[in-house]
């Protein structure tokens, strides 16, 4: 049997804590995604939309997001990002449907940020896009939201594709999500609506929770309170 002496055994124990480093930010910035603070149907959602600059040489410098016009939303309301500029863009729907006894023709179609000068997303890092929506279409309605992001060198992503039949994630997947179950008596959407007008938290409003970035914490108080601990017994033998 091989034996390894104790520097030996800490390096090699080192190397699967090293490659999840390595690993963890290519699997953090795959895609564009969506992530709506409520799924639940007939509520206002704050979505936010978390896009990755992958290129190793531009920025990005513009994000459009299409809205869905089967299911369209009524309202929408970007939040202000500094250094970004926004604009809704509304148009007349194929088909106008009714709403509390009122044929609505048009709804917003699209929404589009682009950055100010020197304010561009550098290479490997991200920005989070955040807008207010409403109300979510009936329960178990798939929320398509296609985005195209454009570089400084002028090329153009599109995040438009749809999963297929044999369920393998397409290479440039559209953000999606799917409406869950109304909540409480159905008037839930606009209670929802008024807290959060009322300063209720909208998604990207604070510092995003990151699960990983808790775990290495955790892992490096324990490290820490190894080597006092390691310290001490030392000072003690000495």
């Amino acid at each position: 049997m091989t034996r390894f002496s104790l520097p030996a055994r800490r390096a090699l124990a080192a190397v699967p804590a090293t490659a999840v480093l390595v690993l963890l930010p290519t699997v953090a910035y795959a895609h564009v995604t969506v992530n709506p603070d409520t799924t639940a149907a007939e509520s206002y959602a704050s979505l936010a939309f978390r896009v990755p600059t992958e290129s190793d040489s531009a920025s990005t410098e513009k994000l459009v997001v299409d809205l869905p016009t089967d299911t369209p939303f009524l309202s929408v309301t970007p939040r202000t990002l500094p250094g970004w500029d926004v604009e809704v863009e509304v148009a007349e729907l194929d088909e106008p449907f009714e709403v509390e006894g009122a044929t609505v023709d048009e709804a917003p179609v699209r929404v589009t940020w682009t950055a100010q000068e020197g304010n561009e997303v550098p290479p490997h890092e991200y920005q989070e896009f955040a807008v207010r929506v409403g109300a979510l279409p009936a329960e178990g309605t798939d929320v398509v939201l296609p985005a195209h992001q454009t570089y400084t060198d002028g090329s153009v992503v599109d995040w438009d594709d749809l999963a297929g039949d044999d369920g393998k994630e397409p290479e440039a997947p559209a953000p999606v999500f799917t409406t869950t179950a109304a909540e409480g008596d159905g008037h839930g959407g606009a209670a929802h609506a008024e807290a959060a007008s009322d300063g209720a938290a909208v998604a990207g409003d604070e510092p995003a929770v990151d699960p990983v970035g808790r775990w290495l914490g955790a892992a490096g108080i324990v490290v820490g309170a190894v080597g006092i601990g390691a310290a001490l017994v030392t000072r003690r033998r000495a």
